[in-house]
């Protein structure tokens, strides 16, 4: 069974920057296609961006440009870079690992952008 642990979130102001970090036990990691999702209060969950294990990578349209997702084999963790932070950021970000039909998530780590 594959564990995820996400870190990083926390309170930061328009524009900032924070670096979300997803670390994984157990499975074999590289087999895995990563992704970050996010939810706020009121909506649907939605995907924010993705890696496969071969490092193909897709990004929602109203992150592009902003935020960068990667990952580390050797450290069995995928990360997602988010600046130009805005307002409407404002969610739970939850990271997923996915192998064929099977799908893992972590708990959560909240981000909030507010002055």
């Amino acid at each position: 069974q594959v564990r995820l642990v996400e870190s990083g979130g926390g309170l930061v102001q328009p524009g900032g920057s924070l670096r979300l970090s997803c670390a994984a036990s157990g499975g074999i990691f590289s087999i895995y296609t990563m992704g970050w999702y996010r939810q706020a209060p009121g909506k649907q969950r939605e995907l924010v961006a993705a890696i496969t294990g071969g490092g193909s990578i897709n990004y929602a349209d109203f992150v592009k440009g902003r935020f960068t997702i990667s990952r580390d084999n050797a450290k069995n963790t995928a990360y997602l870079q988010m600046n130009s932070l805005k307002p409407e950021d404002t969610a739970v970000y939850t990271c997923n690992a996915k192998y064929i039909q099977k799908y893992y998530w972590g708990q959560g780590t909240q981000v909030t952008v507010s002055s």
